[in-house]
């Protein structure tokens, strides 16, 4: 029997070709984009990590008490941390240190530069997981510096072939050998950094040097920790443990670090590596289910739009003994077909989606390389398909079956009044489709206006014309700091003399690169006020003419010469925010500051020039205190916390500023870089003007999709008015004629139509501008100089509606108006 019914609803469904591959089309679109937005939530929000027993791993981190670092306050843990931590801490089965860092890979084809994790010996142990090949590390290996690398499935396959043999043999990271113990499994990925292009390649055991554990490195927050709790030891326990070793930490802590407080957080792996994307994950899972629920209304609309038109079918099998149970079964298999038949094409189309979009999510979010359609998603796209079919058809069965057979079948083939419960029901879905397309349109208008005014934002230097590279000098090559100078002042000569090159400079911090850098210091003369925080900014090393390259303007004072030597007085450059904060009203230059706390026994550096405040990131984002100071000059401003061993410049970032386009000057760079040393790589080479929009790009993907979205939603109300409209005009055409046989004009049944449609619109709007000021708070975390109540936005966004739905009628309103009243009523 269920069979046979399937099959009369199949026919009954082919009968009708237009509407069942409209229905079909809608519903396909609908749950095929919330299928490829669930599978965003799925592998980045709801998925466990991809370790063992996930729910016990956790991580630890020091809050920095008064240092506003930003995000959720945790500043990460010191060398010396790591190893307290770990070694006086009893409530983790495994615990260890890790941190990222880029290293020269060369010795199996064109040296180059990749993404490496530096990890203490309880880290893999922590996370619970198998090499494919080979062994970790120890901690005897470890402790003793042995060069022993892992290297990631991808490179394995890529670089070395995936040789079986491969164990044993050589590779070279910054020039020295490195042996290969271990090939890790194919999906393993540690850390889990957002982003495509921050995975590591290879892990080498964290064997910290002298400058990380030494007085400098006791407060260089430079690194994390991760580890997996003991059964029945629970995160808040494990806190209350590492707390206890941070109080003895402190009180070890050298003079100069006397007034630093720490506080120790345990927070779950999961949180910590999914917290800067729930917010953006969930509005646009909330935002393409509005398009879901426009859709289903729609199709509900449809299908009560069918039963009417089948009422006289209904009335004369309810005549004939037709059970409300057959019928009310028949009706809801038809809607069934239909949101089946939608929901695979629906996978379909969200299997395509996801091939085409995953390389272009923001690199804000993380385990990008988790998503896909796994048998979750599938199971939800079908929960969901299942779902719609059942929740839309069963208005328009309930609808069919209240039809009256005597009232049906006296009617005959007349034209009229469907009932006013129908007509108030596709209203009703109407005004609700209108309201949440607003409220859509409202919160893509806020996005566009902020992005808008993002991009208006002074980003403190002149990004046209400048070209950017990465580079590290390998301290095999350059172990000591006049190696390392002779090659930065003999690469910044060269560069110079290009044709084409205005200036050229060096730098250890570059603006829109997704650094972050905070240095304490002290400023002469300044008073804080009681309970403020610690004086932090971020101190950029740079060498010959970056701020010029950049286009930094110079608000007082100078900029570096070559006189500002070693051996010349310290000097250093600050930024007007920095200025203002710490001389308010009066001129920096002749002003002094240093590294370090009050404690600290550094030298004091004089400010000599004052530029514009430069975002060091995304320009929505606020402006930092900063200051520049020339990198052969840092080594004597940080005094006794310096080491013989220190090197100052071997890594950073190349900048030229050009008299044509930047890419044009690419080879030139690249070049000039292999006549010094033929081995180094360059990475991340592209214009400042490219780096600016790709720090632009978490607000510009948010804008967009929410932006298609809406477009998308707009466009399912203006259909269901257009609907809705139509087949009214339709329904009440034997009304239209008796009107114009009277003596109405054709003006007239414009007007009529067209107030019909304009109070479902003005219904909508009110109610979808409600709806936007309800959602304003979802709405103000993701805005940028723009209120959720903007005026103009709310207006236009109105409007826009109204003027849609007046269009959508104007079809319907005019052939109605031109129907031909008599031929009209002897139809009758």
């Amino acid at each position: 029997m269920p069979f046979h019914d399937l099959r009369i609803a199949i026919r009954h469904l082919l009968k009708s070709p237009g509407f069942t591959a409209t229905a079909v089309l809608m519903l396909a679109l609908g749950i095929g984009a919330t299928t490829a937005i669930f599978s965003i939530v799925e592998g980045v929000l709801l998925r466990p990590l991809p370790f063992p027993h996930p729910e016990g791993l956790v991580q630890i981190a020091d809050i920095l008490q008064g240092a506003a670092v930003g995000g959720n306050g945790e500043a990460g843990v010191t060398a010396p941390d790591i190893k307290a931590y770990t070694r006086d801490t009893h409530s983790f089965e495994s615990l260890g240190g890790y941190t990222q860092q880029g290293y020269e890979l060369s010795g199996i084809g064109e040296p180059a530069q990749v993404n490496g994790g530096r990890l203490s010996a309880g880290v893999l142990p922590a996370l619970g997981v198998e090499p494919l090949m080979g062994r970790f590390f120890t901690l005897q290996e470890d402790d003793h510096k042995e060069q022993v690398a892992l290297l990631s499935y991808s490179l394995w396959q890529g670089r070395l072939h995936g040789d079986p043999r491969v164990l044993g043999t050589k590779i070279l990271l910054d020039r020295k050998p490195y042996e290969v113990i271990g090939v890790m499994p194919r999906n393993f990925e540690f850390p889990l950094v957002p982003g495509h292009l921050n995975s590591s390649e290879l892990w080498v055991p964290m064997s910290f040097t002298q400058q990380e554990t030494g007085a400098t490195g006791a407060a260089g927050w430079n690194f994390n920790m991760v580890g997996r709790l003991k059964p029945g030891i629970t995160a808040t326990q494990a806190e209350s443990d590492a707390q206890r070793v941070a109080v003895e930490t402190m009180r070890n802590y050298p003079a100069y670090m006397a007034s630093l407080h720490i506080r120790a957080v345990v927070r779950s792996l999961h949180e910590e590596t999914v917290e800067q994307a729930r917010q953006l994950v969930r509005t646009l899972f909330l935002a393409i289910m509005v398009v879901l629920l426009i859709a289903c209304a729609n199709l509900a609309g449809l299908l009560l739009v069918r039963a009417i038109r089948r009422r006289r079918e209904v009335a004369v099998r309810l005549a004939l003994g037709a059970g409300a149970r057959a019928l009310l079964r028949q009706a809801i298999l038809e809607s069934l077909v239909l949101s089946v038949t939608g929901g695979l094409l629906g996978l379909a189309l969200a299997s395509i989606a996801l091939r085409i979009g995953i390389s272009r999510l923001p690199e804000t979010l993380p385990r990008i390389d988790e998503i896909g359609l796994d048998w979750q998603v599938v199971l939800f796209a079908i929960i969901l398909a299942v779902l719609t079919g059942l929740v839309c058809g069963l208005a328009p069965a309930f609808a069919a079956l209240r039809t009256s057979v005597n009232d049906t079948l006296k009617e005959g083939g007349r034209t009229g009044s469907a009932g006013s419960g129908h007509a108030r029901l596709r209203s009703a879905l109407v005004v609700g489709e209108i309201a949440v397309a607003l409220v859509l349109l409202v919160a893509s208008g806020l996005l566009l206006r902020s992005f808008e005014k993002m991009r208006a934002v002074d980003l403190g230097f002149r990004p046209d014309h400048v070209l950017a590279a990465a580079y590290s000098l390998p301290q095999k090559q350059y172990p000591t700091q006049p190696a390392v100078d002779e090659f930065n002042d003999e690469l910044i000569r060269r560069l110079q003399q290009l044709p084409g090159v205005k200036s050229a400079g060096l730098t250890s911090f570059l603006p829109a690169s997704g650094n972050n850098s905070n240095t304490t210091f002290v400023a002469e003369g300044y008073v804080p006020p009681q309970g403020a925080g610690m004086n932090l900014a971020t101190l950029m090393l740079v060498q010959g003419n970056y701020l010029q390259a950049l286009g930094i303007p110079l608000l007082e004072g100078r900029f570096f010469t070559p006189a500002d030597t070693e051996n010349a007085q310290l000097v250093v450059i600050v930024n007007h925010k920095l200025a203002q904060h710490y001389w308010p009203g009066t001129d920096p230059i002749g002003k002094r500051l240093r590294i370090g706390t009050p404690e600290t026994p550094t030298p004091w550096v004089t400010i000599v020039g004052e530029v514009a405040d430069v975002k060091e990131n995304s320009p929505d984002a606020p402006n930092k205190e900063q200051w520049y100071q020339p990198v052969e000059q840092f080594e004597k401003s940080v005094g006794s916390l310096g080491s013989p061993t220190d090197l100052n410049g071997n890594g950073g970032f190349v900048t030229l500023r050009t008299a044509m386009a930047p890419e044009q000057m690419e080879n030139a760079l690249r070049a000039t870089v292999r006549s010094l040393d033929p081995q180094l790589p360059l990475t991340q080479v592209q214009s400042m003007e490219r780096a600016v929009s790709d720090s632009e790009a978490p607000r510009r993907f948010n804008t967009a999709i929410i932006t298609a979205f809406a477009l998308a939603a707009v466009l399912l109300s203006v259909l269901g008015i257009y609907g809705v409209i139509a087949f009214s005009a339709a329904l009440r055409e034997q009304e239209m004629a008796i009107r114009m046989a009277l003596g109405s004009q054709r003006s007239g049944i414009l007007g009529l139509v067209f107030t019909s449609a304009a109070k479902l619109a003005l219904a909508g709007c009110a109610i979808g501008l409600l709806g936007a000021a309800a959602a304003s708070q979802l709405l103000r975390a993701l805005l940028f100089g723009v209120s959720p109540f903007d005026p103009l936005v709310l207006a236009l966004a109105a409007l826009s509606v109204l003027m849609l739905a007046l269009a959508a009628s104007l079809l319907p309103a005019t052939r109605a108006a031109s129907i031909n009243p008599m031929k009209a009523l002897r139809a009758d």
